[in-house]
């Protein structure tokens, strides 16, 4: 990514699985100042819509790592599993061994290990409604189950095929 275009503004991601599991992809995008949107997205072969929905917001904190960005930056997700379990249930699953309420091991482990460690400060999940109008909501779900359908899809600027 180009990292003369500002400051980013504004994030997004999704996942999808077609059959659940089954193939799945996700998709993320990032706004800039100077209105350049990157578009990203991926694919594996054998995995859940959870799995890719924090795929997606892993990847999307990875890339943010490493740019400019406004205070309290916001990344629209429609994922209610992702934006519970990273700012309210990790917390309480790392004090019990990654064990849930009920005793039972988290699903997920490894991602959510990898999203409590790429956090960022000032830069925290916004709920959307998935399928509500919003454009970024939207487009990201199209790029997310393009990847999962193996549907060639275009994106602005560049794009990353990534193999969970």
């Amino acid at each position: 990514m180009n990292k003369n275009l500002g400051k980013v503004i504004s994030a997004a991601t999704d996942g999808a699985c077609s059959g659940n599991p089954g193939p799945g992809g996700w998709g993320g995008l990032i706004r800039f100042e100077n209105g350049s949107v990157e578009e990203f997205g991926g694919f594996h072969p054998a995995t859940t819509n959870n799995r890719m929905e924090l795929f997606a917001a892993l990847s999307i904190l990875k890339k943010l790592k490493e740019l400019p960005r406004q205070q309290n930056l916001k990344i629209r997700t429609d994922s209610q599993y992702l934006i519970n379990g990273y700012e309210q249930w990790v917390f309480g699953w790392k004090k019990k061994g990654w064990k849930t309420s009920s005793g039972k091991s988290v699903l997920n482990k490894d991602l959510w290990e990898a999203l409590d460690q790429a956090r960022l400060s000032g830069v925290n999940l916004e709920y959307v409604k998935g399928h509500s109008g919003d454009k970024d909501n939207d487009r990201v779900d199209q790029i997310a189950v393009s990847f999962s359908k193996r549907i060639e899809i275009s994106l602005s600027s560049s794009s990353q095929i990534t193999y969970e």
